[in-house]
């Protein structure tokens, strides 16, 4: 909550989708692998339970409120990924079939999904050396392709039926509601406060009057193109078959 944001800020691109990708989920992979097999009673008990519960929710709400203020696009997608771990912490101590699959499945989706954001976020700072959302302005119009491939994965960051990031949030959800009914309904406004930070961006960057500075902007390259449709095809057909990593 205090590092991440700032890290993911100062790192380049490279080291922002490692962190996105990997490094953030060393620390659930751990208390799924480790802390809780190895202590289950004190993971389990109702103080621990608590605590645990609180903070994802926190997390989850405290996440999407100050990514839906940051003025700086990199920023807004460092906080959203607070709040999507929450997600996971959740269905981790639901401990339910439904709960614990849906935190493996965020686990995965985030790092797919975010980890594109920060590679399309990268390229456009490549070309114009900012991160500032009010900087820009009617880049649909200018580059189309790159604009197709953010919209995507800003839709599939926010959890939109059909992509990847729906499948683990609703089943985090659906997990969890029998156990934590009152946690798991303020969850879920999470969810909506994910629409209104990243819909809201993608109006101010992409709609209306292009700026007059960025009318020659390029559009994405072959090289671009080759690292970021696979990830695209994933966060595609992840959310319409997810069977095969659940």
């Amino acid at each position: 909550h205090t590092w991440l944001p700032d890290a993911h800020v100062e790192a380049p691109t490279a080291g922002s989708v490692i962190l996105a990708g990997v490094l953030l989920k060393m620390g659930t992979y751990g208390f799924l692998r480790f802390a809780i097999p190895f202590f289950p009673d004190v993971a389990f008990s109702p103080a621990v339970t608590t605590i645990a519960v609180v903070l994802a929710v926190v997390g989850i709400i405290y996440g999407a409120l100050v990514a839906m203020v940051q003025p700086d696009i990199k920023k807004l997608v460092a906080y959203s990924s607070v709040s999507h771990l929450g997600f996971v912490m959740l269905g981790i101590w639901a401990a339910t079939l439904q709960s614990v699959q849906g935190a493996l499945m965020v686990m995965i989706n985030h790092g797919l999904s975010t980890g594109a954001l920060f590679f399309l976020i990268g390229m456009l700072y490549e070309r114009r050396h900012t991160r500032e959302i009010a900087a820009f302005g009617g880049l649909a119009r200018v580059i189309p392709v790159f604009s197709l491939l953010l919209v995507v994965t800003s839709l599939a960051s926010i959890g939109l039926p059909g992509l990847n990031g729906f499948v683990g949030e609703f089943l985090v959800l659906l997990g969890s509601f029998g156990r934590f009914p009152w946690a798991t309904g303020i969850a879920t406004t999470g969810v909506i406060f994910a629409a209104a930070y990243m819909l809201w961006a993608l109006q101010r960057v992409y709609l209306g009057p292009p700026n007059e500075k960025y009318r020659t902007l390029p559009d994405m390259n072959g090289r671009e193109l080759f690292t970021l449709i696979p990830l695209g095809a994933l966060v595609i057909f992840l959310g319409i078959s997810p069977r095969p990593i659940l």
